[in-house]
């Protein structure tokens, strides 16, 4: 039992860092699974770089886009966001938000580069698209073609083919997909360099810029956190409560009941009164029946 208990602790000391971990294990999972089970170079000139670079950066815009919608911090900016505006008065809070958003962001981008570091350090992506790249095929090309224009041209219109590795090549070009990749994985690595670079700078920044020590930046964040827990503790019992004084108030008989030993049944017009739609234009009610138990208690008090 008390393994059990240690271990349970471990995890919610450590389910923070435990959750990277595993959508990064996901993440490169996937990536392998993509890049050798379903991806399928065409090898055609015409659909070579645009099938490449799909593979490539739309499970980055993908992951991005899903990054910012899991997080609560996301909804915590949005939420009455427009309502708000930037008033002067408000500007500095406006410079936080941005700020917030600035800090959010750079949490989300970690599994997109994760990704596109992963692909890049692969190769297969960048190999098919490349290859269907005249910018890319040209210099490649012109290493072989001797200054002979037709063989560069023909070595060109050839070079969507490379990533099939289709034996009427060039023999010279037997090479490139070994060169392609090569540059792919020069990419990847540049990508994790210069990424590892800013994180380290950005956290050497923000702990430089702390307006508090390091023990009580460690107290703060504790507080947040257990204010947080305790907020959605009694949040939860309080929603408990008044909804429960709510639905009793909807099914209490008015003053004026005759019969109260039958228990009573509210009217069509009470039911039809808390089936609407309620998109929360008041700011006193949480919920039409929240408002209908309201206003049947006043008129009883009436």
């Amino acid at each position: 039992m008390e393994k059990f208990r240690l271990a349970v602790d471990l995890y919610r000391k450590y389910r923070s860092a435990l959750g990277c971990g595993l959508a990064t294990l996901l993440t490169v999972g996937g990536e392998s699974v993509f890049s050798n089970a379903v991806f399928q170079c065409p090898c055609n000139k015409t659909w070579n770089q645009t099938y490449g670079l799909m593979f490539l950066l739309v499970p980055t815009l993908v992951l991005f886009i899903l990054g910012y919608l899991v997080r609560t911090r996301t909804w915590r900016l949005l939420t009455n966001c427009c309502k708000q505006g930037c008033y002067h008065e408000s500007c500095n809070a406006c410079l936080q938000s941005s700020k917030c958003f600035w800090q959010l962001s750079c949490s989300v981008a970690s599994l997109p580069l994760t990704w596109m570091a992963m692909a890049l350090l692969e190769g297969t992506y960048y190999v098919c698209a490349g290859s269907g790249i005249r910018k890319i095929a040209q210099p490649l090309c012109s290493a072989i073609a001797d200054n002979d224009t037709k063989k560069l041209e023909n070595c060109i219109n050839l070079m969507p083919r490379v990533p099939c590795k289709e034996s009427d090549l060039l023999s010279e070009m037997q090479t490139f997909p070994k060169v392609l990749k090569a540059q792919s994985q020069v990419l990847g690595w540049s990508l994790i360099a210069v990424v590892i670079i800013c994180l380290m700078i950005g956290a050497i920044a923000s702990q430089c810029c702390s307006p508090v020590g390091f023990r009580q930046l460690n107290f703060w964040k504790i507080y947040m956190k257990q204010e947080e827990e305790n907020f959605k503790k009694e949040a939860k019992e309080h929603a408990a409560e008044l909804a429960k004084q709510n639905v009793k108030c909807f099914f209490m008989p008015p003053s004026d009941a005759k019969n109260t030993s039958i228990p009573y049944t509210p009217s069509l017009d009470n039911w039809k009164e808390i089936s609407s739609l309620y998109t929360f234009p008041d700011e006193k009610y949480y919920s039409l029946l929240h408002k209908c138990a309201n206003k049947t208690n006043f008129e009883n008090k009436s």
